[in-house]
């Protein structure tokens, strides 16, 4: 199953409608709990990243019998450096984004934690791509 989302920079009443719809359908296909939370919260983060840096993004979730493949592809600024994005608390989240609770610097690192795999190429001034995969099976961790 493939199911694909646009998602529209700075609408953050928008924010989370791609992530709650996953959550929907992955309770229809008896997904277990823990795993759906994993998902849901590395999705989740992705989304508001797009939300708060980018122009405008898109989101393709891939259920298959193994695993759940998910790419977010953006158009925004890039990431200069990934590594220091990665550090907990790191932010490039504008003061009006921070207003609104969002851009405290734990995007990145939530999405690690919550992924089994994670990949982040950027492009400075041509935008981001995220690849997460969670493992349906947690043996293959």
């Amino acid at each position: 199953m493939t199911f694909k989302f646009e998602i529209e920079g700075g609408n953050f009443s928008k924010a989370g409608n791609a992530s709650s719809a996953v959550k929907k359908i992955l309770k229809q296909i008896n997904v277990p709990p823990a795993i759906i939370k994993r998902l849901v919260v590395a999705l989740y983060e992705g989304e508001v990243n797009v939300v708060a840096h980018a122009r405008k993004g898109w989101i393709k979730v891939v259920i298959e019998p193994e695993e759940i493949f998910v790419n977010i592809e953006d158009e925004g600024p890039g990431i200069p450096n990934i590594e220091l994005a990665m550090q907990e608390g790191y932010s490039t989240a504008s003061q009006k984004v921070r207003e609104m609770g969002f851009g405290a610097g734990m995007g990145l690192p939530n999405m690690k934690k919550n992924a089994d795999l994670l990949n982040i190429t950027s492009q400075v001034g041509k935008g981001t791509n995220v690849e997460i995969i969670i493992f349906l099976n947690q043996s293959h961790k």
